[in-house]
């Protein structure tokens, strides 16, 4: 597949966050995108007209379950029917739920390693013969710094992004082992500064009877050195330097985008 030609990419969790920022950045590349989320509302469909427009290329949003086997295969196979296949596969979404291990939910257990480990095998399982077929392929995971480091409360979470950084170093090397220019990477964010964030932001001022800075300071940043957020531009920006030629010999490995959170 020529470097230069028009390539379609999925991202799971993009109707909002992060997911959202890395389609608009792989929109304004050139590329058809495919938005994705578990809700199909106006909302969602006028989003993808909104950046089809902006950037002057064709989005489109597909509804998927993707706590759901067959529905995250479903969506590559409608992606690929739509647009004749499939190219990028950005698997972003992902749940979470903070409790010990011993009261942990078994339910939130289940779903959480659906959604944020499962889906992305699935999704990549019906999305890598498209790409060997092209002989061209990226795969990009959006694990987290909690792939590659722990805390308390967060078992399911934990498991799961840990799980996506093993899935990554296996399908790069299939890939490796086929002789393709194709790559499998994870990005490995701290805080991203999102909407669901600044809700939280807020909910912890009023708990800790602290300011905006204290809280970011002694409570939301105190693991990550820089004591800023990571941007959903910058996280884009990422997904777009993994999808160029530019990183064709990257591959099996973590990127973090954590602030030092993961050097200390």
């Amino acid at each position: 597949m020529a470097s230069d030609a028009l390539k379609t990419a999925i991202v799971t969790g993009s109707n909002s966050g992060i997911g959202l920022g890395i389609a608009r950045a792989l929109a304004a590349e050139g590329h058809n995108v495919v938005l994705n989320s578990y809700t199909d509302t106006d909302d969602d469909h006028a989003l993808a007209r909104e950046i089809a427009a902006s950037a002057g290329n064709e989005t489109v949003y597909i509804q998927a379950d993707l706590s759901k086997a067959d529905q995250s295969r479903m969506l590559v196979d409608k992606a690929a029917e739509r647009f004749g296949s499939v190219d990028i596969l950005v698997n972003n979404a992902g749940i979470q739920h903070v409790a010990p291990v011993e009261e942990f939910p078994t339910e939130k257990w289940d779903a959480i390693i659906a959604i944020n480990l499962s889906s992305a095998f699935h999704t990549a399982a019906a999305a890598i013969p498209m790409m060997k077929n092209k002989g061209w392929g990226r795969i990009v995971n959006i694990a987290s710094a909690h792939g590659l480091t722990a805390s308390p409360y967060k078992s399911a979470y934990i498991a799961a992004k840990h799980g996506i950084v093993g899935l990554t170093k296996t399908i790069a090397l299939e890939f490796a082992e086929a002789k393709l220019a194709a790559t499998c990477n994870a990005i490995c964010p701290g805080y991203v500064l999102t909407p669901l964030v600044e809700n939280q932001i807020e909910d912890q001022m009023k708990a800790h009877g602290m300011d905006r800075q204290e809280v970011l300071d002694k409570v939301m940043l105190q693991r990550q050195p820089t004591r800023e957020f990571a941007t959903v531009e910058e996280l884009g920006g990422t997904v777009v330097f993994l999808c160029s030629d530019h990183a064709r010999q990257i591959t099996g490995t973590t990127i973090s985008v954590d602030g030092g959170w993961t050097a200390l």
